[in-house]
């Protein structure tokens, strides 16, 4: 039962290239997001990016995770030794969004660390066009940034699973 468990992981049979090939396609990802983000910033109205920055940041992380088999569910498949590295790899990489389920009240925190960037950003809103310009540079900014965190700190945990070699058939 454990052996069918851990073929489960989408990593099972990675190498480190495959680790790496994956980072650079989710920091593709992240660039595309943050792209998406800019141009909802750039709306003049208020508070209107700050909903969207929720919603596409949540989904961006699950898709991350899930990327890296690092879900709550995917690590929960895995064997437990192999489970307890990725719990302790996320935390010594700071992923604090690694393995989670993504919640508004998880996000928020996040989010307020860039509070002046985020105070900067809506303020700007006030300015016509140069105002709209510069809250979508600063969004695309922030955005891109937490989302590389991300990747960067999922892409260190995965690499130390599967060096360890977790998710494949013990012998």
């Amino acid at each position: 039962m454990a052996t069918q468990q851990q073929q489960s992981w989408p990593l099972a049979h990675a190498s480190p290239q495959r680790v790496a090939q994956l980072r650079a396609e989710c920091r593709q990802l992240v660039r595309r997001r943050a792209l998406l983000s800019a141009g909802v910033a750039a709306l003049p109205v208020p508070g209107l990016d700050v909903l969207s920055d929720l919603h596409l940041f949540t989904r961006l992380i699950d898709d991350i995770n899930q990327t890296f088999g690092l879900t709550p569910a995917q690590i929960a498949g895995l064997q437990p030794e192999y489970r307890m590295l990725a719990y302790e790899a996320a935390m010594g990489v700071g992923g604090m969004l690694v393995g989670k389920l993504i919640t508004r009240d998880l996000l928020l925190p996040l989010l307020q660390r860039s509070g002046v960037k985020l105070l900067a950003r809506q303020a700007g809103k006030l300015v016509p066009l140069a105002g709209q310009l510069a809250s979508a540079g600063i969004g695309f900014a922030v955005f891109r940034h937490i989302g590389n965190q991300h990747v960067e700190a999922c892409a260190a945990v995965a690499q130390q699973l599967v060096t360890a070699g977790a998710g494949r058939p013990s012998a």
